[in-house]
């Protein structure tokens, strides 16, 4: 599960992760294989049995009935919870409005990256660096890690100029441009990098510095 994702691995070894071991002489591979043999329904079974009928397969004892059962409760109330409403990012001004009221008063320079799914809801907001906005702190490598590993379809960047004063620095446009040539590399655009000042903004998009 670790080197692959969970979604590597079949029923039965879901199963057999979830008991841990089987009884002296089985595995706990064995003993999933036999649960899922219980009924015809296979993993449908799971959903309705009781602790009892568990405990007549061989290898399942009152512990591992409840283990089990407990993971089949776990998925079914995470079924039914509500969805959880995230933040859409169509331009500009829905990122300002989500960041201008705390990063207007920040001391440092903040650096962060807003991980975007494929309909523009934000996934994470990652803080890369606090300080001056460089190549140093800014490695691309730093910068998309993340966005990377949550499966992020476009990020925006985001960072305030503690000057109050949004206008960008050569410095800014740079590093921006470096960074749109990378998430093009991996397939992650970067859809905007917005400057923040004291009430102000720049985006660099509305600029002309992301196309």
């Amino acid at each position: 599960m670790l080197r692959n994702g969970k979604q590597s691995l079949s029923s039965a070894e879901l199963i057999a992760l979830i008991i841990g071991s089987g009884p002296r002489g089985c595995s706990a591979m064995e003993v999933a294989l036999r649960i899922l043999a219980k009924d015809d329904r296979g993993l449908g079974y799971l959903a309705e049995c009781t602790p009892e009928e568990l405990m007549n397969i061989d290898g399942v004892g009152a512990a591992k009935a409840s283990q089990l059962l407990a993971a089949v409760e776990l998925g079914r109330r995470i079924a039914a919870a509500p969805a959880v409403s995230r933040n859409v990012i169509t331009c500009a001004q829905d990122v300002t409005k989500l960041y201008m009221d705390t990063m207007r008063y920040y001391k440092k320079e903040y650096f962060i990256c807003v991980l975007l799914n494929a309909k523009g809801e934000i996934i994470q907001s990652v803080t890369i660096s606090v300080g001056d906005l460089s190549s140093s702190l800014t490695h691309p490598r730093e910068v998309f890690v993340e966005a990377v590993r949550r499966s992020a379809s476009s990020v925006v960047f985001i960072h305030n100029h503690p000057s109050g004063d949004p206008q960008p620095s050569s410095d800014d446009i740079v590093t921006t441009q470096r960074l749109i040539k990378v998430g093009e590399l991996l397939c992650i655009p970067v859809v905007d990098h917005i400057i923040i000042g004291d009430g102000r903004y720049v985006s660099l998009k509305e600029s002309g510095y992301v196309t």
